[in-house]
């Protein structure tokens, strides 16, 4: 296998056109909410989506993959409403993983997210968590505002959605210190810190289209599924991603000694190997004090205890599981859908 997650022969697949065309849709949108906020708050979240350099001056660009919009508008046209009923569902959602993006940074230690430097590298650490908490306010307020008749119910779902996520943080934290994380325990983790803001964003338009509870349900389930997909494949390109593409140094995961699945799997499962591993992960000395040649060897060690083999394997099984949820949507969502499911299992950032 290569750096990322397909054979070296096969080529990388086409960004969906459904990311495109909603990210066409719910930009506007995103925009406005924006700027409700205050003066500071506005120009680091502007910032940190992409759309300015650190001194204000507009750039070019999409400011990343825009998956979880997608899913939100996907799961309106799944519902039979427009896309548009979908939108503030969207910009909610965007909203929320961008909060959390904005703390990971912060408490991870990243310095660099998407080749620029991260809110709390350039503006402090203060800046970090109200810039955070500020668009994750703005995001409860943008879906009660929607207008929708279901404004209530979606807002609720959102609230569920990022006490999940926030869990799952907790959680990833405490895994730090502890030197006997279980799979179950891991998977438990991705699915709250990963899984449950695509299961939300994959529901939510279908939410605020007073959809029935099957289609809402289906829809939930596709995103859960597809989030662990997502984290699975994060971890993988965590250790062996390539670092031009990732925007994150190679070994970035092994550096910080993240107990992530591909290690925990390998940890748990790879006998000699796995104890091996295990003993590395214990040591006292900090993640950063290794070389890398010392985290070569380590990734070494994760792939030949069967890490990166379950995790790619895994992944594929849980987009699998995803689109068998979806087999009472109507066509052209479900294609969709699935579309960026697959995407997202063989993409290389």
């Amino acid at each position: 296998m290569t750096a990322t997650m397909r054979p070296a022969a096969e080529a990388a697949p086409a960004v969906p056109a459904a990311l495109g065309r909603t990210r066409d849709t719910v930009q506007p949108a995103l925009r406005e909410a924006v700027g409700r906020l205050d003066e500071t708050s506005r120009a680091i979240s502007a910032y940190h989506l992409g759309w300015t350099e650190a001194d204000g001056t507009p750039v070019s660009g999409n400011g990343g993959k825009a998956v979880r919009p997608a899913l939100a508008v996907l799961s309106a046209l799944a519902a039979g409403a427009p896309a548009e009923t979908g939108v503030p569902g969207a910009v909610a959602v965007e909203l929320v993983h961008n909060f959390s993006l904005v703390h990971d940074d912060l408490m991870d230690g990243d310095t660099e997210r998407r080749h620029r430097p991260t809110v709390w590298a350039l503006w402090g650490a203060p800046a970090a968590i109200l810039t955070g908490d500020a668009m994750l306010a703005l995001a409860q307020e943008v879906v009660l505002d929607s207008g929708s008749p279901h404004a209530i119910p979606a807002a609720r779902l959102l609230s569920e959605t990022t006490r999940r996520l926030i869990h799952g943080q907790v959680l990833d934290v405490q895994f730090e210190q502890r030197d006997d994380v279980t799979l179950p325990e891991c998977l438990s983790m991705a699915g709250g810190k990963t899984g449950a803001l695509l299961s939300g964003s994959a529901a939510i338009g279908a939410v605020l289209a007073g959809a029935p509870a099957e289609t809402v349900d289906a829809l939930a389930v596709f995103g859960e599924e597809v989030g662990l997909a997502f984290q699975l494949v994060d971890d993988v390109l965590g250790i062996w991603g390539d670092a031009a593409v990732t925007g994150k140094p190679v070994y970035s995961d092994l550096r910080a000694r993240k107990k992530s699945l591909p290690v925990t799997y390998a940890v748990t499962h790879g006998g000699a190997k796995g104890r091996e591993l295990a003993e590395w992960l214990a040591g006292e000395e900090t993640g950063g004090a290794a070389d890398e040649a010392e985290l070569a060897r380590v990734a070494a060690l994760v792939e030949s205890a069967g890490g990166r083999e379950w995790a790619t394997a895994e992944a594929a099984r849980r987009v699998a599981t995803a689109e068998r949820a979806l087999s009472a949507i109507p066509s052209g969502p479900r294609e969709e859908l699935i579309d960026i499911a697959r995407f997202i299992v063989h993409r290389e950032a």
